[in-house]
């Protein structure tokens, strides 16, 4: 009788002690055992615990219950699941659902969802407003589904969320203000999706360091607003952008790596700004109708390895002071109005530097426009705001540029 009592005993403490083990256990948001698939890995260094066994039910109006009323309702909005991810979500073990990762919690609260990634799970749906009820989660990653509609207002009470991906989905309508109240929001990525109208002002005024709205259908002019974004990376490339590159931009953030304005309509000029940007790696205005010269400035982007200014409208020579970049990996002009090329650019092809100038007006060299199409310069009238120095060029710093935001913001286009 006693072997058998103990036996009994051994076999009850079972599932408590797999409650903490878990399917899956990684370090970090998007870690690598858990299968999060985050691109961004690495950060809050907290134990995911997804696939586990949470296996006695969450009292009433504790974390994971709320998980399991905002899962429940989510899985009630989705209409296709080919791949049956959300066969799983069933029972009110919410941190053992496929996709949903939870983490142990450092007050003595117990297990809560610390994220949520369905990438590339397919799943055809929307999100509901009671997603909202997920106030712990960190990471929400949506990217290659079929959600469509609008994103909830209720999302605004996600107040730990610091990773929001929409990309690749159906989404329409304006741009998801909501996203700008979640305070904790560091990374966000609407990419590929048919969101539309103009973008606000405080996208940029936000602590966003990644901002990626590419391939939309967003309109209207740039917020002046561009020169103070925090980010490192910015894509606005493949949406209906018009007007011009703010002037002020550059001259008060520094920390920018990669910005692609390509593919828009954007006109005007290059603004002199660009050159503050010291850690700049990638800068792509192509396919826009962008004139006047290159600002001089370019030559401070010390760190830049592609740089495509092709599909312009540009004219003058291309200078010195640009193909003399030392990081260069890839310089594209091709398709502008170009009269000329500095001596330093011939040596680029020795330098093995991919090297594109091809259709411009630059005489004796090959694969050049007809000389009718060189024989007016295209926005002759425009008036890019250059300024001119007698002492050569110093860049990392404002003495690159001797006007200021205001002086700027008058650039007659």
């Amino acid at each position: 009788m006693e072997n058998w009592l103990l036996a009994l005993l051994l076999l009850l403490a079972m599932p408590i002690e797999a409650a903490y083990v878990g399917g899956g256990v990684s370090m970090g948001v998007g870690g690598g055992n858990a299968g999060v698939g985050s691109e961004r890995g690495g950060g809050a260094g907290s134990v995911w615990m997804g696939g586990g066994g949470i296996n006695t039910p969450a009292p009433a109006g504790s974390r994971l219950s709320n998980a399991y009323t905002a899962l429940q309702a989510w899985k009630s909005a989705v209409t296709d699941d080919p791949n049956k991810i959300m066969e799983t979500w069933v029972g009110s073990d919410v941190c053992s659902y496929k996709g949903v990762f939870c983490s142990d919690s450092q007050d003595g609260m117990g297990p809560f969802v610390a994220g949520i990634d369905l990438n590339r799970a397919n799943v055809q749906g929307t999100l509901v407003n009671e997603l909202s009820l997920l106030t712990d989660m960190t990471l929400l990653h949506l990217n290659s589904n079929r959600f469509l509609g609008s994103v909830p207002n209720t999302l605004r009470d996600l107040s730990s969320l610091q990773e929001l991906d929409l990309s690749n989905n159906q989404f329409s309508g304006p741009f998801p203000a909501v996203v700008l109240e979640m305070p904790n929001l560091i990374y966000l990525d609407l990419r590929f999706n048919s969101f539309s109208g103009p973008i606000p002002e405080d996208l940029f005024n936000s602590k966003l360091d990644a901002i990626l709205v590419n391939n939309n259908n967003f309109e209207g002019e740039l917020p002046q607003s561009l020169g103070n974004s925090q980010a490192s990376l910015i894509n606005l490339a493949n949406n209906k952008f018009s007007g011009s590159i703010p002037a002020g931009f550059g001259l008060m953030a520094s920390k920018l790596k990669e910005i692609l304005f390509l593919n828009n309509q954007l006109s005007g000029c290059i603004p002199e700004g660009i050159g503050l940007f010291t850690e700049m790696k990638v800068f792509d205005v192509s396919y826009n109708s962008l004139m006047g010269h290159l600002p001089d400035t370019l030559s401070c982007l010390s760190q830049v390895e592609v740089l495509n200014l092709g599909h312009n409208r540009l004219s003058g020579e291309l200078p010195n002071l640009v193909c003399s970049l030392k990081s260069l990996m890839n310089l594209t002009v091709a398709y502008n109005f170009l009269s000329g090329l500095s001596q330093e650019c011939t040596k680029l092809f020795f330098r093995s530097v991919g090297f594109d100038f091809s259709v411009n007006c630059i005489p004796n060299k090959d694969m050049q426009r007809p000389q009718p199409e060189c024989s007016s310069t295209p926005g002759g009238g425009l008036s890019c705001l250059r300024i001119p120095s007698a002492q050569p060029l110093v860049c990392g710093g404002t003495a690159a540029l001797s006007g200021t935001a205001s002086d700027l913001a008058f650039e007659s286009p």
